[in-house]
């Protein structure tokens, strides 16, 4: 029997968690894949006897060294939450460093088109989805694969050309940015500009493991200027997608038997969703005042050679996907036809949201292991059961849930 454990950006599943939780329930070939646009190589490779062997052999190789290494973390010393806490990044808070939006509150994007996203297109991660690994446009060059990569990339952009010409498929977008300051591990996102009345928290979770001498134990809180400093800060957030109309599309071709155009709709529309991101970034870091001197080129932007960040609920610095639930209240997102589900999956699938950090220290990290004292702490703050938690956040916990403390 063959499983493929399939996620987009809003599942809770990972290639780890499929390895750890997931595969040891099963005999038969159990494999991850980023969304289901990228299951087109495994589900080839699964049909074909000869494939098959290769792909089993190195995926359980593969999931033997995430259950090594899954072990090895848990077993790596973490220090109290307490001590992590105090431990936090080291920042010289300056109210010359915290620039003031151009605007506050949400704003609905209604002048992008599909045509000037594609500009803002990574390609490389196109290929991904077919098992082409490698850099585009090195990858069109590559002596294995390169011709079957030209052929891809034509047949990619032709249907690309396609379905902006018909309109098929639509984007949608919204974005803002609100007073904020941090309470410890808190983001706090307020109603007036007085900064007096509360809008919302964001819990934030904070790397326990021990490290070594000078190096802090980082939270995203950390970005976001302290309630003590008295200076004003900002905190933005965005949803957007390119998946509306996808599913129809896909339909169609399907249902004309052309599982191959059905499968690089899906392909297309999730490269046009991180290009929209891609594009909106660019946009609030001009509109925040810090990028208005930017001169970057795509590649540049792919390469994230600019100020700031824009984390993901669910990704390794905010792992808690529940979060995107206050996330998307305070966009609407609803009102632009994404959802979630009770899983905290974003429908339509080609859909991405995220905070903007705009402070020049902000960095991406990964929250890790952490302790029982860090998630009993976390649920009381995110208002939930200690059970809820560590149902939400199982791939991050150092203990085991069963057992008592």
């Amino acid at each position: 029997m063959h499983r493929a454990a399939l996620a987009d950006r809003g599942a809770t599943t990972s290639k780890q968690h499929t390895a750890v939780k997931i595969a040891p329930e099963f005999s038969g070939s159990t494999v991850h894949v980023l969304d289901a646009s990228r299951a087109v190589g495994v589900v080839a490779s699964l049909i074909d006897p000869e494939r098959k062997k290769e792909l089993d052999r190195r995926n359980r190789e593969d999931q033997k060294r995430l259950c090594d290494l899954h072990r090895n973390r848990r077993d790596r010393p973490l220090v109290p939450y307490a001590q992590a806490l105090r431990n936090r990044t080291a920042i010289e808070w300056r109210q010359e460093d915290l620039p003031e939006p151009s605007f506050r509150g949400r704003r609905i994007v209604e002048d992008v088109s599909l045509e000037e996203i594609a500009e803002y297109i990574d390609w490389s991660f196109f290929f991904s989805a077919w098992e082409l690994k490698g850099r585009f446009p090195k990858i069109l060059d590559h002596p294995e694969h390169g011709a079957a990569a030209r052929e891809l990339y034509e047949h990619g952009r032709e249907l690309l050309d396609e379905i902006i010409a018909s309109r098929k498929l639509s984007a949608r977008g919204v974005y803002g940015f609100w007073p904020a300051n941090s309470d410890g591990d808190d983001i706090i996102l307020w109603r007036d500009d007085a900064r007096r009345r509360e809008l919302l928290r964001l819990p934030m979770l904070r790397q326990q493991e021990r490290l070594a001498e000078g190096r802090a134990n980082r939270s995203l809180a950390d970005f976001i200027a302290p309630l003590e400093s008295g200076l004003s800060d900002w905190l933005g957030a965005f949803a957007v997608t390119t998946g509306i109309g996808a599913e129809e599309l896909a339909s169609s071709y399907e249902k004309d038997h052309d599982d191959y155009r059905a499968i690089m709709v899906k392909a297309l529309a999730d490269r046009l969703a991180e290009a929209y991101a891609e594009l909106l970034h660019e946009r609030a870091r001009r509109e925040w005042g810090y990028g208005v001197p930017e001169k970057l080129g795509v590649e540049e932007l792919i390469a994230e050679r600019y100020r700031g960040i824009r984390p993901a609920f669910g990704y390794p610095a905010c792992p808690d996907h529940t979060r995107k639930r206050a996330l998307f209240e305070l966009l609407d997102a609803p009102s632009l036809g994404i959802e979630l589900t009770s899983s905290c999956a974003m429908l339509p699938a080609a859909s991405v949201c995220g905070l903007y950090f705009a402070h020049p220290e902000a960095r991406y990290f990964s929250v890790g292991s952490i302790d029982r004292d860090q998630l009993e702490d976390y649920a009381g703050r995110a208002e939930m059961t200690d059970r809820e938690a560590e149902r939400w956040l199982g791939p991050n916990l150092a203990y085991d849930p069963g057992e008592t403390s």
